[in-house]
């Protein structure tokens, strides 16, 4: 690190958290729209997302200095210090009557930048989500290594949180959540619930991670998979009995296995492979797609598990792991096409919306003829 950078990191740590009121009127502004995102790029006015499309709430064009003074003082002394390191920096933030957000400043072309999303007051109920009706038995899983992947803003983090919630409405689990930020407050019902939050009550993920398995868990929740030790030692807990989930930005089952295989050294490789063979229970991806009377609806796909997706894994036969889940349907597993397909029967998407969606519109295309589609 420069010098220069040093004292910035210095003077941004000494700081404390100061009122910051631009922010705050934005953040108004997004509850009373009903916004999920509030978005601040220099060169343009304020916006925020509603239902997937950008609005703009003023016309001043924002400059990425006003953007930094506007949000910096609202962040945690970990994500301030994170931000003059790294340019990059994630806080939640609370306003009180108002709710809790989630603050990721940024650079961009050398300039400030922000995305301040709202997080929920409550926790969603997994029924709420109108994910296909297999997704349920993932919290009925006891132990294995449990991915759900997709892009940034499809979910994943809110249907991890709905199956959380599902086990403590069930089960006498303990429990230990480990985010960046925490998004979701979980209530104790049936189980205990232990939320980890990095940068306040852990300096990073393989830290949190090596001392929740010391607070005999029986379920780990790992917010994101963001490299190679977290991976090891999520792969390590699940092999040991362990009921772990985590999420990733990926697609597909395939994108999956490649993305963590890939994270390591090439001489680890095949190990990595064999590892997630032994350790992966459920892979679960999923989308918002826009639905035809407005609001956006979830289209998902399920690999479970069997003898023959082991072996694909560990041979890095990746591109036969699809044909897997029409072979261990009966485990639960069902393809987006599938999904898509069952979308257009409830009329909530059209039929030429789910051929453009899926990965083998043909697949679409022949279940919907079977349906009189």
């Amino acid at each position: 690190m420069t010098a220069e950078a040093n004292a910035r990191v210095q003077l941004i740590h000494s700081e404390s958290r100061q009122e910051p009121a631009q922010l705050n009127e934005w953040l108004r502004n997004l509850i009373s729209l009903k916004g999920s995102d509030l978005l601040l790029v220099a060169d343009a006015a304020a916006a925020v997302r509603i239902e997937g499309a950008m609005v703009a709430i003023g016309s001043a064009l924002l400059t990425g200095d006003e953007i930094e003074n506007a949000v910096l003082p609202a962040m945690a002394p970990h994500a301030r210090e994170d931000f003059a390191r790294d340019c990059i920096g994630d806080s939640s933030y609370r306003i009180e009557g108002l709710g809790r957000f989630r603050i990721n400043l940024h650079r961009e072309r050398g300039r400030t930048a922000a995305t301040v999303r709202a997080l929920p007051s409550r926790v969603p109920l997994l029924a709420d989500l109108h994910l296909p009706s297999g997704v349920a038995a993932l919290a009925n899983l006891q132990r294995g290594l449990v991915i759900i992947g997709g892009a940034t803003g499809s979910g994943k983090t809110t249907t991890l949180a709905a199956l959380v919630n599902e086990m403590n409405q069930r089960d006498a689990r303990h429990i230990v959540t480990i985010e960046d930020p925490i998004e979701y407050e979980h209530a104790h019902v049936r189980s205990v619930i232990e939320q980890v939050e990095i940068g306040i009550d852990a300096p990073d993920f393989p830290t949190a991670l090596r001392a929740a398995l010391r607070q005999a868990p029986d379920v780990i929740v790992v917010g994101e998979m963001r490299d190679p030790e977290t991976a090891r030692i999520a792969l390590s807990a699940a092999e040991t009995g362990h009921l772990v989930f985590t999420t990733l930005h990926t697609t597909d089952a395939a994108s999956t296995v490649s993305r963590i295989a890939d994270s390591f050294p090439l001489e680890r490789q095949h190990s990595v492979r064999s590892e997630m063979a032994m350790a992966l229970t459920a892979m679960l991806t999923q989308t918002l797609i826009p639905r035809k009377n407005g609001g956006r609806v979830p289209a998902a796909e399920l690999l479970m598990l069997g003898y023959g997706a082991r072996q694909h894994i560990r041979k890095n036969a990746l591109q036969h792991l699809h044909q897997e889940i029409t072979i261990t349907r009966k485990q639960g597993s069902f393809t987006l096409e599938e999904s898509l397909a069952q979308l257009v029967v409830q009329g909530d998407l059209s039929r030429e919306d789910a051929l453009t969606r899926a990965i083998h519109p043909e697949d679409v295309d022949t279940l919907l003829k079977a349906k009189g589609f």
